[in-house]
Parts: C-alpha cells; structure tokens; sequence
C-alpha cells in the first residue's frame, strides 16, 4: 500500500498542478490538516531535485499562511472551531500541555515545533489562543518551517539520483523510520 503510494505522489512531481497541491496541502497541515507536506516535499523533490528549493519555496509559503490561519482559529474561534478539531484528533490533553511549554519558552516553543516533527497545528492554533504575539510568533513559524523545508529540499537537491535509488531500496525500513519519528513528535509534547 505504501509503495502504491509513493509511486502515486512521485507522480505528482510532473503533474502541472503539483505546486498547487503541494502549498494546499502545507497550508491545511499548519491549521487542521494530521498529514505534513513534508511528505510530498520530499517525495516531489527526489522525483525532480532540480526543482527541489522552488518546492521548498511553496511548502514554506503555505505554511506560513497556515500558521496565520491556526493562529486565527486559536484566538477568535477557539470554541466553534479549534476545540472541534483538537478533539477529534484526541488532541485536548496534548494542546493543554502546550500551555505549560508556552509559558516555559515562549516564542522559541514555535521554533522548536515547527522544525521538528510535532504536530504544527496545535502549536499553531495555540499561539493564538495563549495569546502569543503574533509578530515573534510569525517570524519564527516562518523562519522555522523554512529552516526543516528547505533542510530536506537540500537534502533531496544534492542527493539527486544515488538518494532516490537508495530510498526506493530501503523503501520499507525509511517508512517505519518515518512512522517512528511521527509517532516521537507526538510523544516530544508529553515531556
């Protein structure tokens, strides 16, 4: 299943509309969206690593436009909307735990998620339902998700061919890999 999925996404790198795919995606994932665009990001970027930095470049855009988004819902629709979703997704305990993170660091609790694999959303949509500032917490959202984004586009750039032959070698051990770093993030917000 997973392969059938990765050669489906791999296509998608020659789709006409894959740049669009590719921001909606970054743009829902950083509000309400469970799947990151780090996936097709990447996935993209081995199918066609000289376009890997233009894919980084939308990935980034969208999610900060997501960011703005969660942010939004987090501070003027927080009941109608926000609690909904973190609900859904079991995510109450966790979003109630961000709290104390907020409080312990602040602005670099943004940075801190947005370059790594936690869920952005909730770090999103709890910036503005703590009330973080919103100048501070866009800069960072935006220089962290360029930072990861623009990381794997490199990767993927100058990897080209050997990283894509390796990653269809290894296909099966780099999705459990990737389940597992998920699964860490999820768990780095219990900590």
């Amino acid at each position: 299943m997973f392969r059938r999925l990765y050669d489906w996404t791999l296509a998608w790198a020659e789709h006409p509309k894959a740049g669009v795919a590719l921001f909606c995606i970054a743009v829902i994932e950083a509000s309400v969206f469970p799947i990151p665009p780090d996936v097709l990001l990447l996935l993209m970027s081995i199918s066609r690593p000289e376009h890997a930095f233009r894919y980084a470049a939308i990935t980034t855009a969208g999610s900060s436009i997501g960011a703005v988004i969660g942010y939004a819902i987090g501070m003027f629709l927080f009941v109608a909307v926000a609690q909904p979703v973190l609900e859904f997704y079991h995510a109450m305990e966790t979003f109630n735990q961000v709290q104390g993170k907020f409080n312990e660091w602040g602005v670099w609790f943004v940075v801190l998620a947005g370059f790594s694999p936690i869920p952005f959303k909730i770090i999103t949509i709890a910036a503005g339902a703590f009330n973080l500032a919103f100048i501070p917490f866009i800069i960072a959202a935006i220089l962290a998700r360029a930072a990861r984004f623009y990381l794997e586009a490199a990767i993927m750039h100058w990897g080209g061919e050997p990283l894509r032959s390796f990653v269809e070698k290894h296909f099966q051990l780099l999705t459990t890999v990737v389940a597992i770093v998920v699964i860490g993030g999820f768990a780095l917000l219990w900590l």
